[in-house]
């Protein structure tokens, strides 16, 4: 490359800039703040936000020890240096991509969070949109130039603040000038601003050709906090005066005392649509149609000659319509007198109770040795209880399932993932509940699933406290 190629590229990176009172997120100054422009290692701000999330939700603790993908290790720098195959914990990494603004680690830290870069980038872009960042989207975790990565200023902006409020125990990682890396110390990309202005304490920078000198910066004076973000910049130096700039204008302008209101958190819409640059519409990291979908299962007409039909109930009746529904048919059929009921091995009475319990009326126990003796004439005329099947599914190749405990009874297992499925309609659509008998218990599955899905799942249900662990192929 000839010399000075790389800066006479940054010089053509358009220019954009926005100042915010911290305090109340009132917009100070702005220019072209909405200009959708690659924000190079700003990147990493959304992955660390995500990071401090996934931390906070249970999904992953600082020190869970993260095994380093052939993929993250072979990033460009800046990066720390992982090897493939390594394992460091995941608080060395946030180190890392917050201080060095580290690519390696960056990318580590979205695998280990959701499996792959890809997966990581579409959970960056719900947040962005739970976040309000109506202007970005994200394709990777560290901010490399790729088609279609872009942000703007106003949004890099508003996440700065979020960051400060949402997660202030952890943003004294971004003043730090250096820090232990785990497997080495680093500098700090922004160590000279932080040093030369007068209450600088973070946030993060961020270079490429593509884009220019970004810097995303925070100062703090008395009772009053700036943010200034900058896009565009044609040199370190020209880009940490600009922003000093921007800093005393924002001091001049803002008032000496404000309160504090803190910006809205973030709500995740779990059922609600995507648009992705591919014009794809997504949830949750999974494809669904709209309006085209079944919104009623009719119950079908039985078949000439054929027992024991299965009934079919409407999506889109509640379980408790279905439960009651169910109750009242079981209530009109004749039953056998208590003494005549046998049941097979196992607790069978106590499956059937606990499953009338939960909208599924289990068929009569039949004698064991049903194949090789006639069925008693009690047997025979008692009648058999219809089986409601509430949901419709077809494997489809899945093959994973989630375990989400073991019970003392059917019945409390069954009532555990009725629970469960109600809670996450998501990320256990089209999955089939099943309990397993085992010696020491009852277990609650959640079968039919794909692994990713299954993965998901978990990853939720632990967020939650809810214990769970997936279930191969056997």
């Amino acid at each position: 490359m000839a010399p000075g190629l790389s800066v006479r590229m940054a010089q053509a990176a358009p220019y954009a800039a926005m100042v915010m009172d911290a305090r109340t997120g009132e917009v100070l100054h702005s220019r072209n703040a909405d200009a959708r422009l690659h924000p190079a290692s700003l990147t990493k701000m959304m992955t660390l936000y995500i990071a401090f999330e996934a931390v906070k939700n249970g999904e992953i603790t600082l020190d869970t020890p993260v095994r380093i993908s052939r993929n993250a290790a072979s990033e460009p720098p800046s990066k720390l240096g992982l090897v493939a195959g390594q394992k460091i914990k995941l608080r060395y990494l946030i180190r890392a991509a917050a201080v060095k603004s580290a690519n390696d680690a960056a990318t580590a830290i979205g695998e280990a969070l959701e499996g792959s870069e890809a997966s990581f980038a579409r959970r960056m872009n719900r947040t962005a949109k739970a976040l309000g960042m109506t202007r970005t989207t994200f394709k990777n975790a560290h901010g490399l130039t790729e088609n279609g990565h872009l942000s703007s200023a106003r949004d890099m902006t508003l996440l700065g603040r979020h960051i400060l409020f949402d997660y202030p125990e952890y943003y004294n990682l971004f003043s730090r000038t250096q820090t232990d890396a785990g497997i080495k110390t680093v500098s700090n990309t922004n160590r000279r601003l932080l040093a030369a202005y007068k209450g600088a304490d973070g946030i993060k920078t961020g270079y490429t050709r593509a884009a220019g000198f970004n810097l995303v910066a925070s100062a703090v004076r008395g009772d009053e906090r700036i943010i200034a973000t900058v896009f565009g910049g044609r040199s370190t130096a020209s880009r940490n005066a600009k922003v000093a700039e921007l800093l005393d204008l924002g001091f001049k302008r803002a008032p000496s005392h404000a309160p504090k209101r803190a910006p809205d958190a973030p709500v995740y819409a779990e059922v609600k649509t995507l648009k992705e640059a591919d014009g794809k519409l997504r949830a949750a990291g999974k494809v669904i149609r709209l309006n085209t979908a079944v919104t009623r299962s009719p119950r079908p007409k039985a078949r000439p000659g054929s027992v024991d039909t299965p009934v079919l109930v409407a999506m889109d009746d509640t379980i408790e319509a279905v439960v009651a529904e169910v109750a009242q048919k079981a209530s009109l059929m004749p039953q056998l007198p208590k003494a005549e009921r046998k049941p097979a091995q196992g607790d069978v009475m106590d499956a059937s109770a606990a499953s009338a319990a939960h909208g599924v009326i289990a068929p009569v126990a039949r004698p064991a040795g049903l194949f090789n003796r006639a069925l008693t004439e009690e047997t025979t005329m008692a009648p058999e209880m219809p089986r409601v099947v509430t949901r419709v599914s077809t494997s489809g190749g899945r093959h994973w399932g989630i375990n989400i405990g073991r019970y003392k009874s059917h019945n409390a297992a069954e009532r555990v993932l009725l629970q469960t499925a109600l809670k996450e309609t998501v990320a256990l659509d089209g999955a089939l509940r099943k309990v397993v008998r085992k010696p020491t218990g009852f277990e609650a599955n959640f079968l039919g699933m794909e692994r990713e899905m299954a993965d998901l799942a978990c990853r939720r249900l632990q967020a939650r406290n809810q214990t769970c662990f997936m279930i191969g192929p056997s």
